[in-house]
């Protein structure tokens, strides 16, 4: 139920022998290995970019990545360099997989020879994903129809390594399931010595299909199933596999447990051996176990285990939403482990066994990510803010575990900032924005922030600043909420203006970031602040902002009902305190987990809500995916009325304001069936609203022609109408 307000594009970025990183990673540099230069595609070819200079070096050119009667280059959309820089491995032509384009063609050039060629050509057309080089340069393997195949780049000599592959049985990918809820796409790894291939194997088999049904590009309907687990479900059960890059049969390893009870959520193996590490979680994710596998027999063996009264993260949810590698020091004798157990989220350095383990951030804060990690001088790299939970600053730290931090970003600039650190941790891409500033990106010198060269911003006139006002709230309840607030222009605090709140609320986002685009929104065909509106967001306790776990897991079990009344309680504070604010223009609108909100609180309050827009949101919660639900739910079969006590669906009856329900009869992750409980509910009780369903849309609500436009508009014109704008 993760948030979406508006089309997500996704660039594969592959991994280079320049710079080890995922084959999922959608953003970060692509370091040279000395970390004094990048590369990129730029003009068609690609290019080695200085960072002092800024002086560039055509590696690939735009003839070279011509294929032979072609009249134009391919569309480079990722590449990956083998270890010796020989061969070049191009991503491109790609299409969408649920939410990203990760499937589409490879070609393979020979930088020695110019000799461009298609990748799999046996394979159907735009049908291949995650292709990786072996490390040692001579094969190529990718996933294509849910089979994983090796291809000998000098032969042409196509493997296949799995044959069993069907739309229910998953070889080297995953399920929809756990792409969206643990960000795992990629699903297999090269070993060291390119001899065997480590990978995931999804059975769906006994996961029933959600039917969708496209009635728009055919005179008769066409059903569109999609193996969905939903919540009370037993999970796909999953198993990794280890088979000869020769091809031959898959060694499982011997993980314990039920496979319909866990998830195995991480895979790598240790760098220069013939052993694989392994991170499980049981059904309600509160147990994580760490095993080291061994490739030759698939024996297993347990290193670390931690449980949690509530949940534990998953690396996505601190790497940019990108679960894979691991951070390996000592040459694989230890690495980095995250983790919340003394109630922050922390840095741990532990041994290759498990035994020994050193806090390495001890103190009453949070990391938000890992920006680098400088093992030569002992140092470690990190994103936090320990004083204000919704700004962004680098630190740093040594790490022998005395907890001394630097800050490394520029005290001047408060703020957002993050960081792409060049191996070595001499330079680095900067970014920086805030609710003042608009994003500037520059390329710096880490030790003292001397920007070396900038990124050119946009056109002025798209960056004009808003006067956005950021602050903090404590209710009647005690809990102090962060927020912001956006006046509208030629503000008079004697006269009354309606408010308009923006909310999320649940453990996927925030919404009061210290960023520029604070106080915009996309849906309003205008500027909000001309029109006369107060545009306020909040966040509520659960959230996943850096306040510690306390804050963040205090939502367990309680979805629908703690987050709804710290927004409601924020509210009622903010009209005691802003008399310039009218009660009896008051509207709400979110998207997704806002959706949801918004119903909640048009439902819950509606002595305060008199107008909502919700678009894709959940109606009953036992409509939703297993993995996202049981982890801030626990099960059904064991605490239903919370979940009936948590769904829009249950207060539908007390609607007495002005419902704008929209959503996307195509949407695969909130299903359109949550729109039609909802609505007969509301027709149940006589509850007069108005519905909007986009035919064949998806959760993004972005297809099609004229969609957004559309949205927009419709969007405006209720809100006009129901929440009129203006002083009074």
């Amino acid at each position: 139920m993760k948030l979406i307000v508006r089309t997500f594009f996704f660039s594969l970025l592959l991994v280079t022998s320049l710079k080890k990183e995922s084959a999922a990673q959608a953003q970060g540099v692509r370091w040279t290995s000395d970390g004094k230069a990048y590369l990129s595609v730029n003009r068609e070819a690609i290019v080695q970019t200085a960072v002092i200079s800024g002086q560039e070096k055509t590696l690939v050119s735009k003839e070279q990545l011509t294929p032979a009667g072609a009249t134009k280059p391919l569309t480079v959309a990722g590449f990956a360099f083998s270890s010796d820089s020989a061969t070049v491995l191009i991503f491109t032509n790609t299409a969408r997989v649920w939410r990203y384009n990760t499937r589409g063609d490879y070609y393979l050039l020979n930088r020695k020879t110019g000799q461009l060629r298609q990748v799999g050509k046996g394979q159907p057309g735009q049908s291949l994903l995650y292709a990786k080089i072996s490390p040692d340069g001579t094969k190529v393997a990718y996933v294509s129809k849910n089979n994983l195949f090796v291809e000998d780049i000098a032969t042409e000599k196509t493997t296949p390594l799995t044959t069993d592959g069907t739309r229910k049985r998953i070889n080297g990918t995953f399920d929809w399931a756990y792409e969206e809820e643990f960000g795992c796409r990629d699903g297999f790894r090269w070993s060291p010595d390119s001899k065997q291939i480590a990978y995931w194997q999804v059975d769906a088999s006994t996961i029933r299909d959600y039917l969708m049904l496209n009635t728009t590009d055919s005179v008769y309907s066409r059903v569109v199933p999609v193996e969905y687990p939903k919540v009370g479900e037993s999970p796909s059960p999953a198993r990794i596999g280890v088979v000869p890059a020769t091809g031959g049969a898959t060694l499982w390893l011997a993980i314990p447990g039920d496979p319909q009870q866990h998830y195995l959520v991480r895979m790598e193996w240790f760098p220069n051996t013939n052993e694989l590490i392994i991170q499980q979680l049981n059904r309600k994710q509160n147990r994580s176990i760490l095993f080291v596998a061994q490739a030759s027999d698939g024996s297993v063996a347990p290193i670390h285990e931690e449980t949690s009264t509530t949940w534990i993260d998953t690396k996505e949810s601190w790497n940019r939403g990108n679960p894979s590698g691991w951070e390996w020091l000592d040459g694989g004798k230890s690495f980095i482990w995250v983790s919340e157990k003394d109630g922050w989220r922390h840095l741990y350095q532990l041994s290759r066994d498990g035994k020994k383990e050193t806090l390495l951030t001890p103190g009453a804060f949070d990391i938000a990510t890992i920006s680098a990690i400088d093992e030569k001088n002992r140092y470690i790299y990190f994103i936090a803010s320990p004083n204000q939970p919704t700004q962004r600053y680098l630190y740093r730290t040594k790490m022998e575990g005395k907890g001394k931090l630097e800050r490394i970003s520029p005290a001047s600039e408060t703020g957002t900032h993050s960081y792409d650190i060049a191996p070595g941790g001499q330079f680095a891409q900067h970014s920086f924005n805030s609710h003042q500033v608009p994003l500037k990106t520059e390329w710096v010198r880490l030790s003292d922030n001397q920007v070396i060269r900038t990124v050119p911003r946009p056109s002025p006139a798209a960056q004009t600043p808003r006067n956005v006002e950021f602050f903090t709230v404590k209710t009647s309840d005690g809990i102090t909420l962060d927020g912001w607030i956006r006046k509208p222009v030629a503000f008079d605090s004697t006269k009354k203006y309606p408010v308009v709140f923006y909310v999320y609320g649940e453990p996927a986002s925030t919404t009061t970031n210290d960023v520029f685009s604070a106080g915009s929104n996309a849906q309003f065909d205008g500027d909000m602040a001309k029109a006369g509106y107060c545009y306020v967001a909040l966040d509520n306790r659960g959230t996943p902002t850096l306040k510690g776990a306390a804050w963040r897991k205090a939502i367990y079990r309680q979805i629908g009902r703690i987050n709804v009344r710290d927004q409601a309680m924020g509210a009622k504070k903010l009209f005691e305190q802003r008399a310039y604010l009218d009660t009896s223009r008051v509207a709400v609108w979110g998207w997704s987990g806002g959706g949801s909100t918004t119903l909640q609180l048009l439902f819950q309050y509606p002595e305060i809500y008199k107008t909502g827009i919700a678009i894709a949101a959940v109606g009953n919660q036992l409509f939703y995916d297993n993995i996202y639900q049981e982890r801030y739910m626990g099960l059904p079969q064991e605490n239903r009325e919370d979940f009936v006590a948590g769904s829009p669906i249950t207060y539908a009856k007390n609607l007495r304001g002005n419902l704008l329900y929209i959503h996307g009869t195509g949407d695969d992750n909130v299903h359109y069936s949550n729109a039609e409980v909802l609505i007969n509910e509301l027709i149940k009780h006589n509850k007069q609203f108005q519905v909007m369903p986009y035919p064949n849309r998806t959760h993004s609500i972005s297809e099609g022609e004229g969609t957004t436009k559309h949205l927009r508009t419709l969007y405006t014109n209720y809100l006009l109408r129901y929440c009129p704008p203006g002083p009074r």
